[in-house]
């Protein structure tokens, strides 16, 4: 019996449960058709659709052909690589159509593509590669300046293609792909690839620690792609902007994807800008668009021209949207209907607010529950873990009460919505599961997200828990920033956080600082800026001797946040990275209430 044949929906049909059903129809032949990758697929829209555009940018356009073609000249040129089943090519490269046609065409032949984050510079950056270990990898040429900080610290030795004009030290892939044919290679020449099989390695901070390299199999880039498809209807006719970064699953896999498999189009910008965004919309007659809820608050801070509501939108879709700004971002650009959504890119956890309840993650209807509904446990802050009972096991959050969601650890392979595939490196893996929770025997995935869900079952992102918090829209790993800090010249401890400003979204990075001698700051800013990409810098710089020195601090994490940035809670000296001064100015009162009253928006 199929999964729909077992769904009791309302007997009412309503627009949420249409569109449950009609993504549930799309992903449910996905498990039974083992060789149907999202490769063949294209391919399939391919024998259709023919020259309909697929990939549209201001730097090159594909049309469905033209996609499938330049995908199969990399699969030959993996092949004539010696790549093998398994083996990893690392891609470093800004957003184009090329960085679809890449990843798609080398996974054709069963090699997996490690998607690295184009911000990272240095040990950063070394470490992203050292932990998949690639045979072979991929950078673009506007890019191998910040490869090359990493080339020192790489513990492997891959062979490096540049892709396009400007470095003469290592071969040009542009030019070298322009040699194989446009035809698929021979099913002789390919490995048998299935839905199980790994197709890329997408990287998270998780919960703790240095970024960790996620598995992501063929099945579950079909699923999100099948999935989101049947929930955002893609049509023939649509067209979706996306200048969300291709090194996340969102922007990389889950928008094109999920264009591509509805037959629409895609329209790729390499970065996000305020001033062009609605110019974008209306000039590539784009119907919807994904966002971060970041940048829907800096799109309704901006006041631009008659672009804004001139458009053929009927959609917007992502996360992050704040409650605060949903309606006023709707009304304002005149968007018919918005889907949040929330997913981890590791797998266990789904949510969808197919409602357009404001603020909400999503909700599970009743009908669905038993397949895909997180549960909330609360949480011990201090610790940070899950607070236990008196039998060891973990106590469910009451209504409106913030607890770390977590999903069911699944059996059923089938079941793609809650599987979890988990990263490289196994025992990151294993730390994510929650073992003993409700029942002896049984075990569930962490998210590292702490939620709450109100008395409808609509459920709230409220924070990030451990070592990790969210700024611009990426998580950030204290761990890795802290280390980056220490490694200046005089600074001996730092415990990196993040604090909240009124009105924007996530939390920014905060440093409490301990130093040999006065800090000389204009360094120390600059060092930062060559070391950690813009969303991981520290906006605050809290300057306490006594740390290391003593080695009592005598602030726990959680004081540090509670005191947050305002001067008048401690003496040590608070410092603003100021955008006009572009220096770190000490914080008095005056700027404090600035920066809290929005006249300086970091």
């Amino acid at each position: 019996m199929s999964e729909l044949e077992t769904l009791e929906p309302p007997k009412a049909s309503s627009s949420a449960s249409q569109t449950w059903l009609r993504a549930l129809q799309r992903a449910s032949s996905i498990p039974t058709q083992r060789d149907r990758l999202l490769s063949t697929v294209i391919d399939a829209m391919a024998e259709r659709l023919g020259d309909v555009p697929a990939l549209l940018s201001d730097r090159e356009c594909f049309t469905y052909r033209e996609l499938v073609q330049r995908a199969n000249q990399y699969a030959h040129w993996a092949l004539d690589q010696g790549l093998a089943k398994g083996d990893v090519v690392g891609l470093l490269m800004p957003n184009r159509p090329e960085y679809i046609a890449i990843w798609t065409g080398i996974s054709k032949i069963g090699a997996v593509v490690a998607l690295l984050n184009t911000n990272l510079t240095g040990p950063s950056l070394a470490h992203c590669i050292n932990i998949v270990h690639p045979k072979h990898l991929i950078v673009a040429s506007e890019l191998s300046a910040a490869f090359s900080t990493a080339v020192e610290s790489l513990a492997c030795t891959p062979a490096i293609w540049i892709h396009g004009a400007g470095d003469r030290n290592y071969q040009r892939l542009d030019e070298r792909i322009r040699q194989y044919p446009a035809e698929p290679p021979s099913a002789s020449q390919l490995p048998s690839v299935t839905v199980e099989d790994r197709a890329l390695y997408i990287y998270t901070s998780g919960t703790t620690g240095l970024p960790k390299a996620a598995n992501v199999s063929h099945a579950r880039v079909l699923q999100w792609s099948q999935w989101f498809a049947g929930m955002m209807d893609i049509r023939e006719t649509d067209r979706i902007y996306n200048c969300l970064p291709m090194y996340h699953s969102i922007g990389g896999v889950l928008v094109p994807g999920a264009t591509l498999v509805g037959g629409g189009s895609t329209v790729v910008r390499e970065k996000f800008s305020v001033s062009q965004f609605w110019r974008d919309i209306v000039r590539w007659e784009c119907t919807s668009f994904q966002y971060i809820g970041e940048f829907c608050r800096y799109l309704l801070n901006d006041a631009r021209g008659p672009e804004s509501v001139n458009h053929r939108l009927r959609l917007a879709c992502g996360n992050g949207l704040a409650a605060d700004i949903w309606q006023d971002f709707k009304d304002r650009f005149r968007i018919p209907r918005i889907l949040e959504f929330y997913a981890a890119t590791e797998g266990g956890i789904s949510l969808f607010n197919v409602e357009e309840k404001p603020g909400s993650i999503g909700r599970i209807p009743p009908y669905l529950a038993h397949r895909f509904s997180p549960v909330l446990v609360r949480f011990d802050v201090e610790k940070g873990e899950p607070v236990r009972n008196e039998e060891g096991f973990c106590v469910r959050s009451g209504v409106n009460e913030p607890g770390e969601a977590i999903g069911r650890l699944s059996e059923d392979r089938s079941n793609l919505g809650s599987r979890y595939e988990g990263y490289t490196d196994r025992q990151a893996s294993d730390k994510k599961i929650l073992c003993n929770v409700f029942e002896s025997g049984d075990a569930w995935v962490r998210t590292g997200d702490l939620m709450r869900k109100d008395e409808k079952g609509f459920f709230y992102f409220v924070d990030r828990v451990g070592d990790t918090f969210r700024w611009k829209g990426e998580n950030v790993a204290t761990t890795e920033v802290s280390a980056a800090i220490c490694e200046f010249p005089g600074i001996q401890h730092a415990i990196v956080y993040g604090v909240g400003i009124t009105g924007a979204d996530g939390r920014a990075g905060m440093a409490a600082i301990a130093a040999d001698d006065e800090l000389d700051l204009s360094a120390f800013r600059a060092y930062l800026a060559d070391r950690l990409a813009p969303y991981a810098r520290p906006l605050f710089v809290r300057i306490n001797g006594d740390i290391a020195v003593t080695g009592t601090f005598k602030y726990s994490r959680a004081e540090l946040v509670r005191q947050g940035f305002d001067p008048s809670t401690t003496t040590d000296v608070i410092y603003f990275d100021h955008p006009e001064t572009r220096k770190f100015e000490p914080i008095d009162q005056r700027l404090y209430e600035l920066i809290q009253a929005g006249v300086l928006r970091p």
